[in-house]
């Protein structure tokens, strides 16, 4: 029997250890699509869609006298801190009915400050029944420092949401995707 010399089976593992590190970063980069799949797949994590579309003629009216409330909620991701939260901690909807509220947002801070809010619904089955219509979600929010501002959400619930789900929770996670080197650049030319 013919041993294997010690540069071979170094070489053997070298190579089976690049394919390991090759295969690695290719599983990280298909991970968030295949999470959205995933998501979409099941409705895990109640991530909603984005803005509904409909005839301006075809406006949603309340089709029964059901009433399904909707809770608000709001927090800031790590680093950002702007006072921000719902102007009503909750409120009572018919399914069709087309609703309007808003949420407070302030920026603190001496500097220009950029936020994106990040929506999911609870229960997880109810994202697909939220429609929102108009949300301050769909674009970035920047704001001048001291600014504060109200930002709506209009919104409905599909007449189709299932009986058995008479409350759901409408949260926001705000992040800051301020870019600090335009915003120092602007801080330096004063």
């Amino acid at each position: 029997m013919k041993s294997e010399s010690p540069a071979s089976s170094t070489k053997r593992l070298v190579t089976k250890l690049l394919f390991a590190v090759v295969g690695m970063f290719a599983f990280g980069f298909a991970l968030v699509p295949l999470y959205d799949v995933i998501c979409d797949i099941t409705g895990l994590n109640g991530k909603t869609s984005g803005r509904y579309e409909m005839a301006a003629e075809t406006e949603p009216v309340p089709v029964s006298d059901r009433e399904i409330t909707v809770q608000f909620l709001a927090q800031n991701s790590a680093g950002m801190d702007w006072a921000f939260g719902p102007n009503e901690a909750q409120v009572t909807v018919r399914p069709g009915e087309v609703k309007v509220v808003s949420y407070k947002a302030r920026n603190p801070n001496d500097f220009v400050m950029t936020g994106q809010a990040i929506p999911s619904v609870a229960p997880n089955e109810a994202a697909q029944y939220l429609k929102k219509l108009e949300c301050f979600c769909f674009a970035e929010q920047e704001l001048q420092p001291g600014e504060e501002v109200d930002m709506a959400i209009r919104f409905f619930v599909d007449e189709n949401i299932p009986e058995k789900i008479t409350k759901l929770t409408l949260s926001y996670s705000l992040h800051d995707i301020t870019d600090y080197e335009v915003a120092v650049e602007g801080i330096a030319a004063r």
